[in-house]
């Protein structure tokens, strides 16, 4: 088999990668001859039948898995030789594409190979870390929160107004008739809460206890009960009372209802919470200002094909964005622009640098890492946790894209560890005021 290199321009590589016949044919030979002792034919007992009946039988298929292994072999040992790493999978194609059985087989290889990248000096890299105290006042913030997430009602004179409870008997009717699932009674429903259907809460804010309204309702296009989709549907109300919220005390009680001993206990929680927050939104803040210095610093040659990869993929996040209520794959082209090239450039630059830093030293995702990573997002899928488990276990690339950003972070707190980190005691207004500034660049 003979390798011989058609491009060597930048990062680009090209190869013709020629298989002669005779080399076709002995590989073609050896397979048919290690499966004769298993194959039976009529005529013939097992592992007899004659090598020229096998060739003919099974010759065209062996032919193809034997160019294919033979292809991929001579690919595998050059880049194994050259230690060349491709940026994406090596494109082959045959360049005798009429070729026929007694012919050598041609095929040209290209791919770009990832580039040299030299780890620089970290120590020089400035970064400073934004600190947030959880003070009194966004504690006591909170404990209002959470009172009003434990508020209850209480029988009121008058109006019920938005925010209120009316507690209520209803009939749903269709065409007069009532229909399966729209009858309720002593339903306590809070106005203002979008529980119900559209429509329904805000024809109720006014009534008092002892009340009878008809409500006149259309059910969305897209409600769940096909039967009821789009249709004009009437609701005979009883109102039986009317209840205004009353937030809970911020004592002992409270705190029990959230899991804490007392209300001490409460705040410290509270507080722990708030100082972890305030950290995660300081290490983003933090590592972007590390990214973009990275990006000032790092300098090499990028494989294009990458850039393209990631310049497309950006345009179609951004086009869906903009296009919230277009889901599916059947638009048009969508042509990246300069802004979407600069930003994959920066992407790609800066994956393949700290790919390459974390490579050489030797950082690592651990199983535990990766088992904590996957039970995090399973919770997003409640009773579906174990088929969630499954299927990441038999999907490589889902597994890979959980693993990518742990092992990004790992590398991003080594290099912290190695550069001048200082710490600025800020408000949490200011650092909100640098988290949105992300979002803004």
């Amino acid at each position: 088999m003979q390798v011989t290199e058609t491009q060597n321009e930048g990062l680009k590589r090209g190869y013709q990668i020629t298989l002669t016949a005779d080399e076709l044919e002995q590989k073609v030979q050896a397979k048919l001859k290690e499966a004769q002792p298993d194959i039976e034919m009529k005529g013939f007992r097992k592992g007899k039948v004659p090598m020229a009946l096998l060739k003919k039988q099974f010759g065209p298929r062996i032919m193809g898995e034997a160019m294919q292994e033979s292809i991929d072999g001579a690919v595998t040992s050059h880049l194994e030789e050259t230690g060349h790493r491709p940026a994406m999978q090596p494109q082959m194609a045959m360049s005798n594409e009429d070729w026929k059985e007694g012919d050598d087989v041609v095929v040209d290889v290209s791919y770009e190979t990832l580039p040299e990248i030299e780890e620089i000096d970290f120590s020089d890299i400035e970064i400073e870390r934004l600190v947030v105290k959880a003070d009194e006042a966004s504690v006591n913030e909170a404990l209002e929160s959470l009172a009003k997430n434990a508020q209850s009602f209480e029988t009121k004179k008058g109006k019920a107004a938005d925010g209120d409870q009316v507690v209520i008997d209803f009939v749903g009717k269709k065409d007069g008739e009532a229909f399966e699932g729209g009858s309720a009674e002593d339903y306590p429903l809070t106005l203002g809460s979008n529980s119900f259907i559209p429509g329904f809460e805000e024809q109720l804010v006014g009534v008092k206890a002892g009340d009878e309204k008809s409500l006149d309702i259309t059910f969305p296009e897209q409600y769940q009960a096909e039967h009821l989709a789009g249709q004009a549907v009437v609701f005979d109300v009883t109102v039986k009372e009317v209840k205004k919220p009353v937030d809970a005390e911020i004592d002992d009680e409270l705190a029990k209802k959230f899991g804490a001993d007392d209300l001490d206990a409460l705040k410290a929680q509270i507080t722990e919470r708030l100082e972890a927050e305030y950290k995660g939104a300081s290490r983003s803040v933090a590592k972007r200002s590390l990214l973009d210095a990275l990006d000032q610093r790092v300098n090499f040659d990028l494989p294009q094909s990458l850039v393209d990869a990631e310049a497309n993929q950006i345009a179609h996040q951004l086009w869906h964005e903009d296009n919230p209520d277009h889901h599916g794959h059947d638009h048009g082209e969508i042509e990246t622009t300069e802004e979407h090239v600069k930003l994959a450039e920066r992407r790609v630059k800066l994956g393949l640098f700290l790919a390459e830093i974390g490579q050489k030293n030797e950082i690592q995702v651990s199983d535990a890492e990766m088992t904590q990573a996957v039970m995090t997002q399973a919770r997003q899928y409640p009773g579906q946790e174990r088929q969630f488990f499954e299927y990441v276990q038999q999907n490589p690339q889902m597994r890979q894209q959980i693993q990518a950003p742990i092992f990004e972070d790992k590398v991003v707190d080594m290099i912290f560890d190695k550069s001048k980190v200082t710490e600025k005691e800020v408000s949490k207004e200011e650092l909100q005021e640098a988290v949105e500034k992300l979002d803004d660049e």
